[in-house]
C-alpha cells in the first residue's frame, strides 16, 4: 500500500538541493515518487511501506548532507 509522507528539510534552498535529494530518493526500492519543494523546504515522498521505511528515506536524505529534524 502506498503512503505519502512530507519530510521537513530546513537546509533546502536551491535547485541543486532539489536535484540532489530527488536523485537520491527516486532509485530507492519502494519509492514511487519524490518531489522537493524548495519554497516550503520539504520533500514529499510516496512509497510502499512494505518495501521501505520512513527512517530509510530520512537516512537517504541525510547521506546527501542535509539535516532532517526528528
Amino acid at each position: 500500500m502506498a503512503t505519502t509522507d512530507t519530510i521537513s528539510v530546513p537546509e533546502i534552498h536551491c535547485g541543486h538541493c532539489k536535484a540532489s535529494i530527488e536523485g537520491a530518493l527516486q532509485p530507492v526500492a519502494g519509492v514511487t515518487s519524490a518531489e522537493v519543494d524548495v519554497e516550503s523546504t520539504s520533500v514529499t515522498v510516496t512509497y510502499d511501506e512494505s518495501v521501505v521505511t520512513r527512517d530509510t528515506l530520512v537516512s537517504t536524505i541525510e547521506e546527501q548532507g542535509y539535516e532532517v529534524p526528528r
